[in-house]
């Protein structure tokens, strides 16, 4: 008999506390797909997992931007979500979440929206087939994820990121209906606020970005900024208001999107829109951390706000078009400025917290396979 194929996988057990663990490698049931992943970046959402602060996952299997090649298909999935052929071998990506098309949600048209999203991304390694994160050797797709192969020009580097950075703020700045000669203020300069610069600039829109990290606003500078508030530099409310009211002619920008996942920055967003304007939060996920919220206000305003959770699986083959256009214009390799190995998972998200690196990747290493 052929010997038992393992894989390897990066597991919290609590909150900063990592540990490791093998299984054995399973046969993808029909329709679905194991993939052995060759790359995975740190996103924000693993920040709040490890640091104990995610309203779902509080242990379990790491990470779920990545890019990798089919290991092995399932009975009867010969193709990928846009009818291209898949074979062992090809590099493909995911959607980290599934859509169900039965719920009530599904069914009434918000399939982002999906009751069964995380069925299988909040499971333990310990329940089969295990490999449910992107922080290990191989990932285990299931029949309802989305996946698609990546195109040839598109490098590992900067594959990794579409299905969640590039593909969510491109859902979302869709539902916001941001239109071509408009104003926006990005609020973050991580991953998903350079990704939206790239997404708003080719939609015609000036885009304004805060942040209080200054390499962080090199980049968004890079992207396509048009104008940056660093936040250390001015640390009054009242004095960032001002700033930006100067740089649109008094009347505040026409949309604003919120990407850092701090509370305050939504009641900053508030108070920057000009009248009549529209909101676009998607950085805070985190419960039980409130402001004031004052309703009047943003009746007087006629604000329009609006939470967007996730995205249409589509979306993430929208992705891939855009950076097989766009990749020489924008310095999406440049967005990572430190990599690790699938061992250094820990001290990956260490530095991440503490803010040593921008932004992290963790190239696994095929000798643990």
């Amino acid at each position: 008999m052929p010997e038992t194929a393992y894989g390897r996988i990066a597991v919290m057990t609590s909150p900063r506390e990592l540990d490791y663990t093998e299984y054995p490698l399973p046969a993808p049931e029909p329709g679905a797909i194991l993939m052995k992943v060759t790359r995975a970046n740190v996103c924000g959402s693993e920040l709040h997992i490890w640091n104990g602060k995610h309203p779902v996952k509080k242990s379990g299997g790491l990470g779920h931007e990545m890019v990798g090649t089919v290991a092995a298909i399932g009975e009867g999935r010969p193709t990928d979500n846009a009818g291209q052929p898949l074979s062992p071998g090809d590099r493909i990506v995911a959607t980290y979440f599934q859509t169900c098309d039965r719920c009530a949600r599904c069914l009434g048209g918000q399939p982002n929206l999906c009751d069964n999203a995380y069925e299988f991304f909040g499971k333990q390694p310990t329940e089969a087939p295990h490999f449910h994160a992107a922080f290990g050797t191989h990932y285990y797709i299931h029949p309802r994820q989305h996946v698609y192969k990546v195109p040839d020009e598109i490098p590992d580097s900067v594959a990794a990121s579409a299905n969640c950075a590039l593909s969510q703020v491109t859902f979302g700045i869709d539902q916001i209906g941001l239109q071509y000669g408009e104003t926006l203020l990005i609020q973050g300069a991580g991953g998903l606020g350079l990704n939206a610069v790239a997404v708003a600039v080719e939609r015609g829109a000036t885009v304004i970005v805060i942040d209080p990290s200054e390499p962080r606003l090199e980049q968004a500078r890079r992207f396509g900024a048009a104008h940056t508030i660093n936040m250390a530099e001015i640390p009054d409310l009242e004095d960032r208001i001002s700033a930006i009211q100067r740089l649109t002619g008094g009347q505040g920008p026409d949309v604003a999107i919120e990407l850092t996942g701090v509370p305050d920055a939504f009641a900053e967003g508030l108070r920057q829109i000009r009248r009549g304007g529209r909101y676009l939060v998607m950085g805070n996920l985190s419960p039980g951390r409130a402001i004031p919220f004052d309703p009047g206000y943003v009746t007087r305003k006629a604000l329009t706000i609006k939470h967007v959770d996730r995205y249409e699986g589509r979306y993430l083959y929208k992705s891939l078009a855009f950076l097989a256009e766009h990749q020489d214009k924008y310095p999406f390799d440049a967005m990572i400025d430190a990599t690790f190995t699938l061992d250094g998972v820990e001290e990956a998200l260490e530095k991440s917290l503490a803010r040593e690196v921008t932004r992290a990747a963790i190239l696994i290493d095929e000798t643990t396979a």
